[in-house]
């Protein structure tokens, strides 16, 4: 990402949850320690199945008496209707504010060309009233910012930002392996420790019991994650979701996402499998990349 780009993620939607409980609501449910996010601290997060299988993933930023959730706009039905379904008899009120905010992302140097900034993920702070912070699930993402609809653009412009395409900030993520896109495809078909959770920050081993917390701790005390989601290209052919990769005619993996920046949940420590590799892939042949992150 160029300095001064900046890219209105209009495919992004705001959940706001607040009221007395939205603390410990919260808490109880998503795989990150809500405890520890205030006005100058966000993370990332899942609500994941009771299995511990994958169903929601998001920024949590706090936001008055409450907490914004920055998600996929295409899932946010979703998830508004689960949290209200885990409410019973919390004090809590769950709004839909995706028609009043709006997200954007811009430049790691930028972000830290601003006054009050730090090179701390998830590092919050307020710009013309506006919340503003360094990705937690990797510097560099960049910055962000969620802003009401109508102050946007003054904030843009005070910064020097100029609105780009939004394909070239979903080819970082991509690149990075850090899917944001689409990921309702994901939904019930992987563990949420399989989606690379414990590397972008997304899970807390410390924090009390939340929906999913017993299988996603057994997998990572017994060593049992054989399996990640991993970003592919497709060398020659087209590929569709649910294809099945192939090395040697041992099956490694599986197509999950299906697009120009697609996944695959793939069996990183089987034998026949290797980085930088060409594999097999219905009719397709395709190749596996490595996040740098990635051990």
């Amino acid at each position: 990402m160029k300095t001064e780009k900046v890219y209105i993620l209009d495919d992004r939607g705001i959940l706001y949850v607040n009221g007395p409980d939205s603390k410990k609501f919260l808490q109880n449910l998503v795989s990150n320690d809500v405890e520890k996010v205030n006005e100058s601290k966000s993370c990332f997060a899942s609500l994941l199945s009771p299995q511990g299988k994958f169903l929601f993933d998001f920024i949590v930023v706090k936001h008055k008496d409450g907490y914004l959730l920055d998600c996929e706009k295409k899932i946010i039905d979703q998830l508004y209707k689960k949290l209200v379904m885990y409410k019973l008899k919390s004090k809590v009120q769950i709004l839909n504010l995706s028609n009043e905010f709006v997200v954007a992302a811009f430049n790691q140097e930028k972000f830290l060309s601003i006054e009050g900034a730090r090179e701390e993920l998830g590092y919050t702070f307020k710009y013309n009233e506006d919340h503003i912070f360094l990705d937690p699930r990797n510097k560099k993402l960049g910055g962000r910012i969620i802003a009401n609809l109508e102050k946007l653009y003054m904030s843009l412009k005070k910064m020097n930002l100029k609105s780009s395409n939004i394909d070239e900030y979903y080819k970082l993520s991509f690149e990075l392996g850090i899917p944001q896109s689409n990921m309702d495809q994901l939904q019930e078909k992987l563990f949420g420790i399989e989606c690379n959770f414990i590397e972008l920050n997304a899970i807390d081993f410390k924090k009390g019991c939340y929906v999913g917390q017993e299988n996603t701790s057994r997998i990572k005390n017994k060593d049992k994650l054989n399996k990640r989601l991993l970003p592919l290209q497709v060398k020659k052919g087209s590929i569709n979701n649910n294809d099945t990769i192939t090395s040697n005619n041992v099956e490694i993996g599986k197509v999950l996402i299906a697009n120009k920046f697609s996944f695959a949940l793939i069996k990183f420590r089987n034998k026949e499998f290797k980085y930088n590799k060409e594999f097999k892939c219905g009719k397709a042949n395709i190749e596996i990349f490595k996040p740098n992150w990635l051990n």
